[in-house]
């Protein structure tokens, strides 16, 4: 008997505490709380960030320079969990349909179509951006990349990372003139069978790329208020979807296979099998010299027409158990100090996503001083060819039609 009441106790003591956590989870009211009271919240605890963690530059500013930089002023842990963002999203719905409430993911670094998949779901806390002091004291809230991601409303669910803009990079040693254009590169391939392809959607330089081809071809302006519908953007990417058709034979394996992810296409070029590879990381030539990956000379280029540029977010999950320290650290990374660090091409070489105008001398110097490399486009050449995002659900959509059509070996 008294074995009996023990176990009843004790299931009595867990529902509690099940219940204390799940009120607590539900009970994070951002509106009642101040910044110094979520940093106290913070202090001492370990924050679960998850998101890409396919390259090792990234992984190593997160884990290095970030970790120690957030041990130091608020004794706050990293743990980095690399893992795809499909994984991350079905981890989230899973958890949503359980009534998870105390998750195990508190900052996820996300963007674009998955967004889009999360905001739609109800998977996202906040809005929380305005709470954070950097946010409000650095970035221009009013910025189209700022208050939209892939063409859909932020509205405070989650915060600027980095920005990026598509890039092509090429070997000055063995390639004299760059297309300016996608006629241009198909005459290249032509005249250099084999020694250029690109990664196979639905990676995101791939898919990408595919996007700047559309663009080069029919236009952006279109595609910015379209129906998400399939046949209607069957119809208005044809012509580019022909054309990656005709570029086909003249690909690396004449097409027959395409790389799996852009790092693979990296090391192709690292190993001369092909003459080019793409970036959405404008830096990423100078970082990739500086360690030696990429060849001295190595150089970049952008279609006359512009490139994709877009900005990449941190959110925080619904059901985050650790929603202090995740603020804390997003805020953190809005600092300054984190958005030069991550500014320079051997350690990574995101664009930073802070308004010039809001700096001061002293804080302008310090991007100013950042030694870019010469591989790296001018900021004003970047800047007067970047060409907005397609809305998130047409993204979907294009890489489903490219890889019903194009991989095909008997179209």
């Amino acid at each position: 008997m008294k074995k009996l009441i023990l176990i009843l106790l004790t299931l009595s003591l867990l529902l509690v505490v099940t219940a204390c956590s799940k009120d607590d989870t539900k009970e994070y009211n951002l509106s009642e709380k101040n910044w110094d009271t979520i940093l106290e919240e913070a202090r001492g605890t370990t924050v679960n960030f998850y998101g890409y963690g396919g390259d090792q530059k990234t992984n190593s500013w997160i884990d290095g320079y970030l970790a120690n930089k957030l041990k130091e002023e608020y004794d706050i842990t990293i743990n980095r969990v690399g893992i795809n963002i499909d994984e991350i999203l079905n981890s989230l719905l899973n958890e949503k349909q359980l009534n998870v409430q105390n998750g195990k993911i508190d900052v996820v670094w996300i963007n674009g179509e998955n967004f889009f998949t999360a905001k739609e779901n109800n998977l996202l806390f906040g809005p929380f951006t305005d709470k954070l002091p950097n946010f409000n004291k650095y970035v221009d809230k009013n910025s189209v990349e700022v208050k939209y991601d892939f063409g859909y409303p932020v509205e405070g669910l989650e915060a600027p990372f980095g920005k990026a803009q598509f890039v092509m990079i090429y070997d000055s040693a063995k390639v004299d003139n760059v297309p300016s254009n996608h006629q241009e590169l198909l005459q290249f391939a032509k005249n250099n069978p084999g020694k250029f392809t690109y990664p196979a959607p639905p990676d995101f330089t791939g898919s990408a790329f595919v996007r700047n081809i559309i663009y080069d071809i029919v236009g952006h302006e279109q595609f910015m208020d379209m129906e998400a519908d399939e046949e209607i953007v069957r119809e208005a990417i044809r012509p580019a979807i022909d054309y990656l058709i005709e570029l086909k034979p003249y690909l690396w394996k004449e097409g027959n296979t395409y790389p799996a992810e852009s790092g693979l296409l990296n090391n192709m070029y690292s190993d001369n099998e092909v003459i080019m590879t793409m970036s959405y990381n404008p830096n990423s030539a100078s970082g990739k010299i500086e360690t030696g990956e990429f060849p001295n000379t190595s150089k970049t280029f952008i279609f006359e027409k512009g490139t994709i540029g877009n900005t990449h977010f941190l959110a925080i999950p619904y059901n985050a158990s650790n929603k202090s320290g995740a603020l804390a650290v997003i805020d953190y990374i809005l600092s300054v100090d984190a958005q030069a660090s991550k500014y320079v091409p051997k350690t990574w070489g995101d664009l930073p996503v802070l308004d010039n105008n809001k700096l001061n001398d002293e804080e302008k110097e310090v991007f100013n001083s950042i030694e870019l490399g010469e591989a790296t486009l001018p900021q004003d050449v970047l800047l007067n060819h970047r060409v907005p995002e397609m809305p998130a659900d047409l993204v979907p959509i294009i890489e489903k039609i490219w890889m019903e059509t194009v991989p095909e070996k008997d179209e």
